[in-house]
Parts: structure tokens; sequence; C-alpha cells
């Protein structure tokens, strides 16, 4: 019996190691991953505790440099150069987030499918067609005809493949073990490619053709009274009302009065070669950012205070990194984007500064007319014009590369249909990610620069994506610039899809840098942003006819403008503010509906929560959820049965709109479902989405009790960046907040780095992120900061002044020796 368990023994075994030995479809082989030698269990890391200093030899150094860690696993790095700085940045950097780097190079790149294979290829072909291969390599360009940024990018690159070089197997990201491939040298490119996607982040998608399908639906006289250019029930503009526009104002550009453009045939969901395109789609509400300054009469340290908090993709690793840079001409702190070299939020001895995004309207389709199938030429201007072809090859792991060819414009890549009759792409992709320029110029002068003038000449270089740039200095001056290279257009140009033939229609140049709108020092003592309308409409040129709804602002200014006294934590608290202002302004008059309504014995106990509540979306709260839950369906309920459909995409009016209905004209005719034989009127829509809501939480929750509370009902994820590694995502947490909320954390995005800075002779500062600096899920410093981000506190930031500064914070240090 014995020998026949053996023999059999022999085959099985055979067969195990075959099996764990061969890569299976996608999936990589196990046997390495699991092997004790070089697998996984080889990514284990230990907190540095013992004041552990280590030398490593460089090569490629032109001095010394040192690095202190402290205890929260931020490096402060002290070179005497630009390029060790650069060098030493993008070293550590790639300790840290290597695979982080490595996996949204390829996503911006369009090269995911080498090594996840087919079920990634559409959404690289998607990166190929938008062209972002094309933006990065115009702007490598540009960036290393520039002596300051070609020193920061090859020293970067020479960093991040100094730090691959050494690593053995065993020492790989565990990603790269599950994936089953290595490591590839960086590339100066790759740093290009990690802004495009950053700028498709913020700045890749458009509502054209949504919005031009309601104007062939409905006419010009709807889109006028549901999709106004401005808020007309509540807006608290970036650039304060009533500001003054004292500049030599250019021509502003005039649209072609003969242009037809309600009488092009209606145009379907956007498709290139059987894929649906989407960036023809509404912003996910939750992906914007707050930042504000107080001046120092408002502060109780007599200096200004600065505010940030960007909000985007909460991930794990977080999509910031941690650093403090120091050379002779620099001592800078704040977070860099991992594969971007220098400090991107943050601020130095003298000023601090913060972003958000502005939203402006970059990203425009243009229909084309092409001579034949051939789509050699196309005609614009009254002639016909060569096109170019760029090829695009996608290499797939286990299968054949796919090659295309992408038609590109003066406009840009034709890549999308509006399946008017045409089966090959006639859209053409106008877009900012396709604008060369040096971005990166605008942050390395921001890191070196001493005061407001500094602040305004390094925002000149600054293409986009557009941002709001707030900022304060230790002149006691605080200001914000709604900045980045904007098009001169105009007014509306691009709300619609434009027509690729009229010149009338071509971006007309640009808003000169100068004349971007800016506040300095307003008599109302503080400065801020979020996202919502850059100005009140006198500003003489066009930004975009729509923005983020206006209820974070209005919270905002409402207490900077009752803030006296404030410090820090003053800041940091309204960081965290949880109040509804949305809730404010609707619910009010939704209860007053529901008062003559007949309510079931559910409704009414659901009602009176409503009618307790205080509008703070606080995690315990169930009529938060309610009301929550409650909105959303009540537009739906509204605008679904005119405005949706599968074939014919609409974008429906906005929140501000559909408040100033409900409050101001509930006659209106909108509120009949088109759908039924009935006439709803506007208590008939409240009273059935009520229900609907109730009906929505007890399917998923159960009968309204503590389970029905907003921090498990909004179920909030923080999730590892492949999206399908669970065990690698944060546990589950219990936040606030929401998209309208100052504290803007919804399922998945939210607050991804809270900065505050109190200016001064030796500035303090304060700063989170949820997660940690490392990505190895292995490391102490993977969720070390988790919990405070859940609790709203900040962690004192370490800024130190030289190298051999002591803190009791500091746990060890790395010398890099030049060889």
């Amino acid at each position: 019996m014995k020998i026949f368990k053996a023999i059999l023994s022999v085959p099985i075994t055979a067969g195990l190691i075959y099996a764990l030995s061969r890569p299976w479809g996608p999936a990589p082989a196990l046997g390495p991953f699991l092997s004790p030698f070089s697998g996984f269990w080889q990514n284990g890391e230990k907190q540095e505790v013992n004041h552990e200093e280590i030398v490593l030899k460089a090569d490629a150094l032109h001095d010394d440099v040192i690095v202190r860690f402290d205890d929260t696993g931020v490096p402060h790095i002290f070179a005497k150069n630009d390029f060790d700085l650069f060098y030493t940045q993008g070293y550590l950097t790639a300790k840290d987030r290597l695979w982080q780097m490595d996996l949204q190079t390829r996503a911006a790149a369009g090269r995911l499918s080498e090594i996840l294979g087919p079920a990634t290829l559409e959404m690289d072909q998607r990166s190929r067609r938008l062209g972002m291969g094309y933006g990065a390599e115009a702007n490598l360009k540009v960036a290393m005809s520039e002596a300051r940024s070609k020193t920061a990018l090859e020293g970067y690159s020479a960093g991040v493949n100094a730090y691959i070089d050494q690593l053995k197997p065993k020492d790989y990201p565990v990603e790269y073990k599950l994936l089953g491939y290595a490591p590839e040298p960086w590339k100066p490119i790759n740093t290009m490619y990690m802004l495009e996607q950053m700028t498709l982040t913020l700045a890749g998608r458009a509502n054209d053709l949504r919005i031009t399908n309601v104007l062939k639906k409905y006419g010009k006289g709807v889109i006028a009274d549901l999709f106004p250019d401005y808020p007309i029930f509540q807006e608290s503009p970036i650039i304060p009302a009533g500001t003054t526009w004292d500049f030599q104002r250019l021509p502003i550009p005039v649209e072609n009065p003969l242009k037809q453009t309600d009488s092009a045939p209606i145009v379907s969901q956007p498709v290139t070669a059987g894929v649906i395109m989407p960036r023809d789609e509404n912003k996910p509400e939750g992906i914007g950012s707050n930042n504000w300054a107080i001046s120092a009469e408002k502060s109780i340290t007599g200096y200004p205070i600065l505010a940030n908090d960007p909000h985007l993709e909460l991930t794990l690793p977080s999509i910031w990194y941690q650093v403090q840079l120091h050379t002779p001409e620099m001592n800078v702190y704040g977070v860099s984007l991992p594969g971007i070299p220098s400090v991107i939020i943050g601020f130095n001895k003298n000023l601090a500064w913060g972003v958000t995004n502005v939203d402006a309207d970059v990203f425009d389709l243009y229909k084309i007319k092409f001579k034949d199938s051939t789509r050699s030429q196309y005609w614009h201007d009254n002639q016909w014009k060569a096109t170019s072809r760029r090829e695009e090859i996608v290499y797939v792991k286990g299968l054949e590369p796919v090659k295309e060819q992408i038609v590109y414009t003066h406009h840009g890549p034709v890549t999308e249909t509006d399946e008017s009759g045409e089966h090959a792409p006639n859209l053409a992709i106008k877009w900012i990610g396709h604008e060369p320029g040096n971005s990166f110029l605008t942050f390395y002068e921001l890191n070196k620069a001493n005061n407001y003038d500094d602040y305004r000449a390094a925002l000149k270089k600054y293409v986009g994506p557009a941002q709001n740039f707030v900022f304060a200095d230790n002149g006691k001056n605080i200001a914000l610039t709604v900045n980045g290279k904007l098009p001169l257009k105009y007014k509306d140009q691009g709300k619609f899809l434009l027509d690729g033939t009229d010149t009338s229609d071509d971006w007309q140049g640009w808003i000169p840098a100068e004349q971007n709108p800016f506040v300095k020092n307003p008599e109302r003592g503080f400065v801020s942003s979020a996202n919502q309308s850059s100005t009140d409409p006198t500003y003489p040129y066009y930004i975009n006819w729509i923005f983020a709804p206006s209820e974070r602002g209005v919270r905002i200014n409402e207490r900077l403008a009752a803030m006296k006294g404030a410090n820090a934590d003053s800041l940091r608290t309204l960081q965290n503010d949880n109040f509804n202002v949305l809730a404010r302004n609707v619910l009010p008059r939704l209860l007053s509906v529901l008062d003559g309504s007949p309510l079931s014995p559910a409704q009414k106990a659901a009602k009176t929560n409503l009618d307790k509540w205080n509008y703070v979306n606080n995690p315990e709260s169930i009529p938060a959820s309610i009301f929550e839950t409650w909105f959303p369906l009540l537009q739906s309920f509204i605008w679904d049965d005119e405005f949706s459909s599968d074939k014919i995409p609409m974008k429906q009016p906005s929140r501000d709109r559909t408040i100033y209905m409900l409050l101001n004209q509930p006659n209106e005719k909108w509120f009949d479902n088109i759908n039924t034989s009935k006439k709803e009127t506007m208590p008939d829509i409240v009273l059935s989405s009520f229900q609907a809501t109730l009906d929505t939480l007890q399917k998923y929750h159960g009968e309204m009790s503590p389970k029905w509370s907003w921090s498990d009902v909004k179920n909030t994820e923080i999730r590892h960046l492949s999206r399908s590694l669970k065990p690698f995502n944060a546990p589950a947490i219990k936040v606030g907040g929401g998209s309208g909320i100052v504290n803007a954390i919804t399922k998945r995005n939210g607050p991804s780095w809270r900065m505050v800075v109190e200016l001064g002779p030796n500035p303090k500062a304060y700063g989170i992120y949820p997660g940690g600096q490392s990505g190895n899920p292995g490391s102490p410093y993977y969720l070390n900061m988790l919990k405070k981000w859940e609790n709203g506190e900040l962690n004192e930031l370490v800024f130190l002044s030289s190298p051999d500064q002591t803190h009791p914070r500091l746990t060890s240090g790395i010398t890099f020796k030049k060889k």
C-alpha cells in the first residue's frame, strides 16, 4: 500500500510542479509567487525606529546627499544641486511606489494589455485614440529643451533606474510577483505620461454631444431655460462678485451666424470600432477640491493661514507622496505625484500654495468632413487639407499585437463617430492635453519662490489642466488665480458639437495669462475656491458654461467670513465640515409638500427624522442617509422621462436649476411624467420619490434602524490601485461628508491630501492622506495614517532646516555617496 501511494504521488507532484511553474492565461505562475525565497514572503518590512544610518554608493551623483526619515516614513532630502536632489527623489519614490508609477504610466500610455492581457485592450485603445502619446511627446520635446526641466527629468529618471537596477526578483514589489513581470527602466517620457494622466482626470471629459442632443430635440428656448450659463438659484464665485477687470481686453471671437447647429441629426453614444468612448460624460461629483487662505487680520498668529484638500479617487497607495526637498536655493515640503519631480502642493519658509480644479472647457468635439473614404483630406477654411496618421500598436499578453492607424486633423485625433450614417470615425478631439508646454516649471519655481511676484511669474508657465492656485506669503499677502492656458473662444463655444469645417469654430488663440481671473488681498479677508463658477458673468472671456455645484463654496465662504482669531485648527475643522447646504436650501420645501400628503407609518417616521435633522452629514446620521438617497431619486423622477435614453444620451438640467424649479416654479410642465397617462404634479413627484427612497433603503439595509446610518449607507471604500486585490484594500471606515459637502467624501472619492499651513518666520504645517508613504501592503507605512485621516486629524509636518538638525520624530537616514 505504501509503495502504491508513493508511485501515485509522483505524477501528482509532477503535475503540481508543472501547474505552479507555468502561467495560466493572463495569470502568472504561482510557484515563484509562493516561493519563500523570492515570493511575496520577501515583501514584509519593519518600522524604522533604531536610528539606523545607511550608506549607498551612486555613480551618477555629483556630490553626497543626506536623507533623514521621520516616524511617518517621509524622506527629508538634503542635496547640493538640482540633479542630485531629483535623483534622490526619484530613487526614494520608486523605493516606496514603483508599481504605482509603472501602472499609472502604462494606463496613460495604453500599455496595460502587455501585462494584463485582452481584458484591458479597450482601455489601452482609448488612451491611444485620445492621443495621450501624442501629447506626452509634444510636452517632452518642450521640457527637454529647457535646462532646468531637463536636469530634473534626467536626474529623476536616473534615480528611479538606480533603484530598479539594484533589485533582485525577490525584492520586486508584490504586484509584479502577482502579475508575473519585471520592472522596466524609467524614462523622462514616463513623467510626461503621468502629467497627461492627471490632465485626463481633471480636464478629459465633455458633455458636448449630450447637450447638442438636447438642443436638437427641444430647441434653443429649452436650452436657455434649463441650461443657463450661470446658476440662477445660488452661486458664490471664486473671484468675488463685483470684481473689476482692469486690463485691455482682446477682441472676443464671434460665432458664425449662418451656422445651423440645431439642424444636424441627433447623435447617439459615440463609438469607435465598436468600442464605446467614455469621454463624453458627466464628471462624477466628488472629484474636485477645496482651498482657501485667510488674511493676517483674521489669523491669531498675525500671518496668513492656507488650507488645501484636493478631492480625487481614494486609493492605496495614495495619489500623493510626501517629501521635503532641500538645496542651497530651495527648502520646500509638500506632496509630489509619484513619477513627477518637485513638490506639487506645499510650502517653503516664505510662502504656501495649493490647487483646485477649474473645470475649464478645454475638451471639444469637432464634426469633420472628409473628401472620401481614404480620410486623407478634410474640408476646412474652404479648402481640402491633408490629414496625418499615427500608427498605434498595442501589445497584448497572449495575443498578436493590435495595430491601428489614427487619423489626425489640426483639431486633433479623429477617433469618434456620431453614427450619422458614417461608419468611420468623424469626430475630432481638441484637448488641452495635446498642447505643448512645460508646466513642470510652474511647480519648480513655486518650490523656490520668495514672494507674490515670484508666484505670479511661475503661473505664467502653466498649461493645464487649469487650476485655481491659492497663495499666501510672509509678506502677509493672500491671493487666488484661476490659472492655465485658457483658449480664446466665443461665448458657449464648445457647449455644443463644433463644426470642423468652419474657422470661426477653431480656438482663436489664448487668453493672456495676466488676464486670467485673479484676486489679491480682498477686503473680505480671505480667498477660496471649491470648483464653483470662476467669476460672475461680468468677466469678458468664456471659460466654461457649467462648473461644480455651489454648495461647498457657499459653506466655505460663510464660515470664512465669520472667522476671527483663527489658527490652523480652525481651518482643519472647516475641512471636516459636514453641513449640508443643499438640504438647508431645499428640504424645508419638500417637507412642506409631504405635510399635505397621505403618509404610511414608515413614511411618517422617516419624515419625523428629517423634521428634526440639523442638516449635518455626520457618520451616524439617519436623516442624512434619507436625504442623500432622496434628492438624486427626486431629480431622476423629474428629468428621466424627458432627458434619459439608452440610444440618445442627453444631459439633464443641473442641480441648481432643479432647486430653482422646486422652490419657485411648482407648476412647470417638467414635473409631469410623459410616460404615464396621469398628469403628475410637483407634489406627486415629491411623494413618489420619497416612497422610492424608503423602499431603496429598506431593500439594501432593512427596516429603519442604526443600519441606516450615513457611513453605512455611503460605504466609503479605499481600494488598492489594482481594483481587484481586495486583501490590499483599506478596512471599512466610518466617515460622514458627501459630494456637495465641504468634507467631500463619497463612496470612492474624497480629500486625498489635507494640508494646513500657518505662515510666519517659522512656518508650521499639518497634513495627512488616507494610507501611508509606502505602496507595499507588507509595510508598516502602508496604512499608518488612515485612522487619523478617518478621524479628521492632521499630522504636524516635520520641516527641517538642515540635515544635522535634531528632532524627536526622526528615525533613520540614508547617505548617498558619490562613487
